[in-house]
């Protein structure tokens, strides 16, 4: 916890000096979701689109480690520091991956978060265009409990946003589902 802390303090050290980075650390915000909503509400504004019409698309941006990241995305932002439970991220093949034995929880690389315009998916299943990749709607928390209580503000406490993650074209959706698949900001050691 203390170690937390005081990268923490370390990180929000850096941007105040330094600007802002390239690669958001995201297990490193108290409130993921008001800087994910701040995301959504600067590309609002600079699009003119209501911010209740956007919703985010993921591009995992296994390509690189996320310290390698030289300049920030021309839209959205990358986010670091998210932890798979229940699978791995596969870099041969740019998917969800089973997880490797005796491996519960591995580290995701780096997501670019892109504002785009919402559309409805089929419940359980994220939005795929003809012969794109398909993909798995993964929870993300902020612990592995999974559990939370409504704030005040009508958020979870734990859960943070379903991002749609790629998975391998031989299974489905209801596959990752049963394995519990989330991408986790802390682990619970």
């Amino acid at each position: 916890w203390v170690s937390d802390l005081i990268d923490r303090v370390a990180d929000l050290r850096r941007w105040i000096e330094q600007g802002p980075p390239n690669c958001f650390w995201i297990s490193g915000f108290f409130f993921p979701q008001g800087f994910l909503t701040g995301v959504l509400q600067l590309h609002a504004r600079k699009t003119h689109l209501p911010i209740d019409m956007l919703r985010f698309d993921t591009r995992v941006a296994d390509d690189q480690p996320w310290d390698r990241i030289r300049q920030p995305p021309p839209t959205g932002v990358y986010i670091r520091g998210l932890f798979v439970e229940g699978a791995r991220w596969d870099m041969a093949r740019h998917t969800l991956g089973e997880s490797n034995p005796g491996e519960l929880i591995s580290p995701m690389p780096a997501i670019h978060l892109i504002p785009v315009e919402s559309r409805k998916p089929a419940a359980g299943a994220a939005i795929e265009e003809p012969g794109s990749t398909p993909r798995y709607v993964c929870p993300v928390y902020k612990t592995g409990q999974r559990a939370g209580t409504l704030s005040t503000t009508g958020h979870s406490t734990n859960f943070i946003l379903p991002l749609d993650v790629p998975i391998p074209p031989e299974t489905s959706p209801d596959h990752w589902i049963r394995r519990g698949v989330a991408l986790l900001c802390q682990l619970n050691e």
